[in-house]
């Protein structure tokens, strides 16, 4: 695709054109026969043309409607493309797949990059794994573990939901325009609901929220009016501990243990 379309501040515009990263994404992302092969965000088509012409059909979801007609050009001839021009957060996944789970990939706009993650937790039974490129920051985030300082809601949410598989770094230079920090690529992939345990999806959301809403807090405070000492007792947490202290497990126990108003 040309390069004269000038990437847009507005929607968090960073080409990738640095052709090692480009085929090592492709390669994390593996498109099998009888795939289906869904992207966010194909900007100028540095993934999209690699996928196509190794998977032969794909969707892609794009917002700018300067780089619809680019993208459609792109593909004559190489495969079969579908562009869906919408607001990512507007799609709904589980419609998209209409029963047949599908492999999202994509370099997320750094800008709404935690939005699009729970947005795609919201369908995760329509999704078979995702592969992005993120800020690193984000996905240092995504994948840390209790005790971490960068360990908050999104690294629960997501571990809760997904396993969570950071792949490699990507600098700077392989952007343009060049970000200010450095990015990465890391794979989701959707757990068996029947392995979660989670029995009430908004009530484990709302406590973890609370949780790290005041992480210097004692959870006692911090769930103050969220949990009781009963749930906290039938949970095996100490309302001493601070959410940065607590897995993913244990704040999955303290959501479904049941307080004294409940029982």
């Amino acid at each position: 695709m040309s390069t004269s379309h000038a990437p847009k501040k507005s929607l968090g515009q960073n080409f990738l054109h640095e052709r090692a990263y480009i085929e090592r994404i492709v390669q994390a992302i593996d498109p099998q026969p009888g795939d289906r092969l869904v992207e966010i965000g194909p900007g100028q088509g540095a993934i999209t043309l690699p996928l196509l012409r190794r998977h032969g059909a794909l969707t892609v979801i794009e917002f700018d409607r300067d780089l619809v007609g680019p993208l459609a050009a792109m593909a004559e001839g190489v495969g079969e493309l579908t562009i869906v021009h919408r607001d990512v957060l507007k799609v709904d996944f589980t419609a998209l797949a209409a029963g047949t789970p599908f492999k999202l990939a994509g370099n997320l706009p750094y800008n709404i990059s935690s939005p699009i993650l729970f947005h795609a937790l919201d369908h995760a039974a329509a999704i078979r794994d995702m592969v992005f490129m993120l800020q690193k920051e984000v996905v240092d985030r995504m994948g840390a573990a209790p005790g971490s300082k960068v360990y908050g809601r999104l690294s629960v949410m997501l571990q809760a939901y997904c396993q969570v598989q950071p792949l490699f770094v990507v600098p700077p230079g392989a952007f343009r325009p060049p970000p200010k920090v450095h990015s990465a690529v890391v794979r989701l992939v959707p757990r068996d609901p029947a392995t979660v345990g989670i029995d009430d999806r908004a009530r484990f959301a709302d406590v973890v929220r609370a949780a790290f809403g005041q992480r210097r807090k004692t959870l006692r405070n911090a769930l103050n009016g969220v949990c009781d000492a009963a749930q906290f007792a039938a949970a095996g947490v100490s309302a001493d501990a601070r959410a940065e202290q607590i897995d993913v497990a244990a704040f999955i126990r303290l959501a479904n243990a049941k307080g004294v108003a409940q029982d």
